[in-house]
């Protein structure tokens, strides 16, 4: 992205008793007056207030939808960071638009362009008289050069975009607004100070964003409602879920863990999460104490997570109801009868030409996987497809990898786009799973969406191996054995999404 973006991270580990206090600034922006609103940055405000709380930290300010004016924003760092002391945290988040502008101080940018979080005053119609209201990646610099001169970490989440492009078609929004092509001719003093800040000058500082910069970051479906994927896994990662080892701490490993594998499976391979510095400075680097934050390993049973065995379907052009589905709502799968397409909530085609006798193993199928979601925002494991595409199409080859799990059982298959099981590899009772790879996968027709599982677990597998092996297995099959035999187990499980069609 930005040189902002590109600071150092923290310089040391600092022992738990230099963690005073753990502050929070948390802005989410819905409502836009001067262009497109959004759905879901003000649900991730929230959602991260609420996640903050329960890990003990209360010094929390809130900025929603018109709450979010500049002067205020600014107000309350400068009240924070003064407030603060060497070794306490300040955890920063955006939800909102990001967009891009001519760079304010030449030369300061590689690519000449300035990022900035867009406010709700800020009109690009009006530049001059409302520019006031966005803040300046540079000015961004400026900030938090004043905590990490005081000792002070920080911790930037920023759950907007600034340019790119997608491939698959989406129904829900991107948090990036339009271009500024004009040139505010008066800049700042924050921002032309943060001009002069380079990479090697923050000790303290780690950035996280929703997405690489040739991605725009897309608002998502997640448990029915519109998110931001990068905000939900943090919210989950404050409620101890990224805490592998139960410490009450939240180190940079375990947070770049957690992060990048539930934001493959919830977002559903859209975007890739970008941390910077991309490397964290030592394997115990602390982010976050999680003062309010169990140190016990416990199994939290899927039902209590939310999970429900149906889906919400809107069927189009026919009178035939599947079981297991309730009303559209407001974000449902829809199947199209005339067509036999079957989209997902986010507007994706999950599979083509599914008729009537096939439709029931398709709803189930996504019922199966938003079971295993669940599982896998409790214990990620960690997956990759080579080379990494939003979409693939027909001819198109592959690598998928698995790495070797502690674990004493594995279990890899595929939730094909027909509704059928494919199952790839077990492996039961080894002192430890062997890695495992798909060296040369091809896409080839039916299209739409498979998903590859891995699931890792010292319970046994013996039983659903033989179920799987099965010829004719469906995700109907499934859909009663795996919450039977995993939930509330301790189980680890990574989702790879696989999306296709003919021709990009």
């Amino acid at each position: 992205m930005c040189r902002m973006l590109a600071a150092a991270a923290f310089g040391c580990v600092l022992p738990f008793a230099a963690w005073a206090q753990t502050s929070a600034i948390v802005i989410g922006v819905d409502q836009y007056p001067f262009t497109t609103s959004l759905n879901g940055a003000v649900n991730d405000a929230r959602d991260i207030d609420n996640a903050l709380k329960k890990a003990g930290i209360t010094r929390i300010t809130t900025f929603y939808d018109a709450q979010a004016q500049k002067d205020a924003i600014r107000a309350a760092w400068v009240e924070t960071v003064a407030n603060a002391v060497a070794g306490d945290t300040i955890i920063f988040t955006y939800a909102g638009h990001g967009a891009q502008m001519p760079e304010l101080v030449e030369g300061s940018e590689p690519d000449g362009k300035d990022e900035f979080l867009v406010l709700p005053g800020f009109n690009v119609e009006r530049l001059q008289e409302t520019f006031s209201e966005s803040i300046i990646d540079n000015e961004l610099n400026s900030w938090f050069m004043e905590a990490d001169a005081k000792g002070v970490q920080v911790l930037f989440i920023l759950d907007s975009c600034h340019s790119g492009g997608m491939s698959r078609s989406i129904s829900g929004k991107t948090r990036l607004a339009p271009v500024v092509t004009a040139k505010i001719d008066n800049p700042t003093q924050d921002s032309v100070a943060g001009a002069g800040i380079t990479d090697d000058s923050f000790k303290r500082v780690t950035v996280l964003a929703a997405s690489l910069e040739s991605q725009p970051t897309p608002e998502v479906i997640i448990d029915g409602v519109p998110r931001g994927a990068l905000s939900w896994s943090f919210a989950r990662s404050l409620e101890g879920k990224a805490d592998r080892n139960h410490d009450g701490v939240l180190t940079r490993v375990e947070l770049e863990d957690y992060v990048f594998s539930t934001i493959k499976s919830q977002a559903e391979a859209l975007q890739v999460p970008n941390f910077v510095p991309g490397v964290a400075r030592s394997e115990k680097e602390v982010v976050v104490r999680l003062a309010g934050a169990s140190t016990e390993t416990t199994t939290v049973p899927v039902e209590e997570e939310g999970w429900k065995p149906e889906i919400a379907l809107a069927v189009e052009g026919s009178t035939f109801r599947p079981e297991r589905v309730t009303d559209g709502g407001a974000a449902p799968y829809r199947w199209d009868a005339a067509s036999g397409t079957f989209f997902t909530p986010n507007g994706d085609v999950a599979g083509e030409k599914i008729g009537e006798d096939r439709l029931q193993q398709v709803v189930d199928k996504f019922i199966v996987l938003e079971f295993l979601k669940t599982m896998a925002a409790q214990n990620p494991g960690t997956v990759t497809m080579t080379p990494a595409k939003d979409i693939y199409a027909a001819g198109d080859r592959m690598k998928f990898d698995a790495p070797r799990s502690s674990y004493k059982n594995l279990l890899v298959f595929n939730l094909a786009n027909t509704g059928e099981v494919q199952i790839l590899d077990a492996q039961s009772g080894g002192e430890d799973t062997k890695p495992f790879s798909l060296p040369d996968l091809e896409v080839v027709k039916p299209f739409g969406a498979d998903h590859l599982i891995v699931i890792a677990t010292n319970e046994p597998i013996d039983a659903l191996s033989a179920l799987m092996n099965k010829s004719n297995v469906t995700t109907t099959d499934l859909l009663k054995a795996l919450p039977e035999r995993f939930d509330g187990k301790d189980v680890q499980v990574a989702i790879q999404p696989l999306y296709s069609r003919e021709k990009l």
